[in-house]
């Protein structure tokens, strides 16, 4: 059969977002895929250098919508370095960002499990994963104000210390999420439909995941434990007690593997964020959540600076080139892990795959547009 082309998206529920996929195809075989982006631009660098350091944080909301705090986190870390405010920041202050952050890497990761079901047919895991995820959305809500975009770590603070009563509901909800996660598991990484879809699909090679710069789950599912909470410690993390899971693979299954694992790793972080907050650094009458972050952030020599966390997607990183005494930087570069998880594909379809299975591969990679096109 002669071969033709294919334009898939921009507007089609399987690109995970304002997506076009040029594909080359002979009958229902992949052979080839061009990737255009740029749909979404929001020029999100040309603003910050137009926004002080604390007004540019909503704006960093918006590039990984689903897992913001995260984005937040990197870009706060960032500044405060560039500032000279990284080594003054009270530890409830660190605790309450990292155990906003975790929370927030759950969601996310539900997200990409409930809507990789779907990819795949699978209504029931899509509907099961969005349910965990509204119980942490409405948490969320209670701590910051916000379901969605948060505006919660400032420059050397944070908008809100927690509400009343707010970890006895972690507390209940985490209680109920262990027996819940394990039907996640059993409704999708063991059913055999599920693994026919995934199992030796879409398998990228390590060699080939470091050429692309990849990171977060699309690395360690290639067999290599790589995580900045880890290998580059920042925050409190060196003090908290987590494994960094890891596949075999590569392929689709080990990449929601990973994904489902690393909740559970979450799940223990939080737990220990709980007790640290409750025991050794417990609220005070005279506790400021904000920390430094009333006085305005001036940097004491011009530098540019690259910081980066471990986000729900990879390595989300800035670059940040600053001036002495301007609270107003020259300019700040994103680094989005989805855009290079994206660069894998050519080469991926280049080796040929079933049409269906290109729809696997995208769903498994986990991309949100809005961090791509910044």
């Amino acid at each position: 059969m002669a071969g033709f082309r294919l334009h898939m998206g921009p507007q089609h529920p399987s690109t995970h977002g304002v997506l076009h996929v040029l594909l080359h195809l002979e009958g229902e075989w992949v052979v080839g895929a061009e990737i255009e982006i740029g749909y979404m631009h929001r020029c999100f660098e040309k603003h910050a250098q137009y926004l002080t350091f604390q007004q540019i944080i909503p704006y960093v909301d918006r590039l990984d919508y689903v897992a913001p705090i995260l984005c937040e986190h990197a870009y706060v870390l960032g500044v405060e370095q560039v500032v000279g405010w990284a080594d003054q920041i009270p530890k409830r202050i660190e605790y309450l960002r990292v155990l906003a952050a975790e929370l927030n890497r759950i969601a996310s990761h539900l997200l990409a499990i409930g809507t990789y079901a779907i990819d795949l047919g699978a209504t029931t895991g899509f509907l099961w994963a969005f349910r965990d995820r509204e119980y942490i959305l409405e948490l969320l809500e209670a701590w910051t104000g916000a379901r969605l975009l948060y505006n919660y770590i400032w420059v050397g603070g944070v908008a809100f210390d927690l509400p009343l009563g707010f970890t006895d509901k972690l507390k209940d909800f985490l209680r109920y999420f262990e027996r819940s996660l394990r039907e996640i598991e059993i409704l999708l990484l063991e059913n055999r439909i599920f693994q026919d879809r995934t199992v030796g699909v879409g398998v990228i090679p390590l060699e080939l995941a470091l050429a692309h710069a990849a990171s977060g789950p699309v690395l360690r599912a290639c067999g290599l434990a790589w995580d900045l909470r880890r290998v580059r410690p920042y925050s409190v993390y060196p003090e908290l007690e987590f494994e960094v899971p890891f596949g075999q693979r590569g392929d689709c299954w080990d990449r929601t593997y990973i994904r489902l694992r690393e909740i559970q790793e979450s799940k223990k972080i939080i737990e220990q964020c709980i007790e640290q907050l409750e025991k050794a650094y417990p609220s005070r009458p005279d506790f400021d959540p904000r920390g430094l972050s009333t006085k305005k952030p001036r940097p004491k020599e011009g530098q540019t600076l690259y910081a980066a966390v471990e986000g729900a997607r990879g390595e989300i990183g800035f670059t940040l080139e600053v001036e002495k005494s301007k609270d107003i930087p020259v300019r700040v570069k994103a680094r989005s892990p989805s855009l290079a998880h994206l660069s894998l594909l050519p080469s991926l379809a280049a080796e040929g795959m079933w049409l269906a299975d290109f729809v696997a591969l995208l769903g498994s990679l986990d991309i949100v547009m809005c961090e791509v096109d910044r």
